[in-house]
């Protein structure tokens, strides 16, 4: 039977938990996600848990933060003025926002604090920091 190894083009369903159980992204009602295992498409850990599964195989695992997104970094949180805001818009702890750093890359941001002239904006990855468990099924390797 033919084990998963790097460079293998595989689909998988999955259920991502965090560990308070709660979901934060799942297969369930969609096409198995298609992948290279290997190549960078997904996170490091999960990546490494699907080596030498076979076809029909399931498991839980769980990723510390390292091989997931990373942990959160302070550097990606800024205090932006709140006067540059535009007029009409009131900015809201949890509002998603679009930015754009000086060699034009757009990157998301997350409004963590509003301060009377300032807002906190975090650009860590929403799942920086956190470990998550993954229930992953190997559905086929192409």
């Amino acid at each position: 039977m033919t084990q998963v190894k790097n460079g293998d083009r595989v689909r998988v369903h999955y259920h991502g938990r965090l560990t308070d159980g709660s979901t934060f992204d799942t297969s369930e009602g969609r096409p198995p996600l298609e992948f290279e295992v290997g190549s960078g498409q997904v996170i490091k850990g999960f990546d490494d848990a699907l080596q030498g599964m076979n076809v029909g195989d399931k498991k839980t695992v769980t990723i510390p933060a390292a091989d997931a997104y990373g942990e959160s970094s302070p550097e990606n949180v800024i205090a932006y003025p709140i006067s540059d805001f535009p007029d009409d818009m009131q900015p809201e702890v949890g509002m998603e926002l679009h930015m754009s750093d000086n060699q034009g890359n757009n990157f998301p941001v997350v409004i963590a604090e509003v301060l009377e002239d300032s807002v906190i904006l975090d650009a860590n990855h929403p799942l920086a920091g956190k470990d998550l468990t993954f229930d992953i099924e190997l559905v086929e390797i192409i």
